[in-house]
């Protein structure tokens, strides 16, 4: 399970944010996730409040923003959403297309107080 690995890089990543501004605890994260990242959404939610505790981020709401799959056709120049690393574009059929969007897995938003 990578989730397990992703969210404890989440929760690093945050709080070494969250000390730099002298915050004492974290009260939102807010991610990018992509539809073709390859992150089980359910498995990183469970992961991320198991190595939340006894971290700056314990009791933090993670808030997930979906990003679509997006690519370009390098035949016909189509944009097209995408379903999977192997769609084809929906003008010509090519079955090579340019992934513009849908890889993401980032941090977009941290929420810190300072007190608790």
């Amino acid at each position: 399970m990578h989730e397990m690995s992703i969210a404890m890089n989440i929760i690093e990543l945050a709080s070494e944010a969250a000390r730099k501004e002298e915050a004492r605890w974290i009260s939102s994260i807010e991610l990018e996730v992509g539809t073709l990242a390859g992150v089980m959404i359910e498995s990183l939610e469970f992961c991320f409040e198991a190595a939340a505790r006894d971290t700056l981020a314990e009791g933090a709401e993670l808030k997930i923003v979906s990003i679509p799959a997006q690519g370009r056709c390098y035949d016909c120049d189509t944009i097209a959403t995408l379903t999977s690393l192997t769609s084809q574009c929906p003008d010509c059929g090519a079955s090579l297309l340019h992934i513009t969007n849908g890889k993401e897995l980032k941090i977009k938003a941290i929420t810190i107080d300072e007190a608790r």
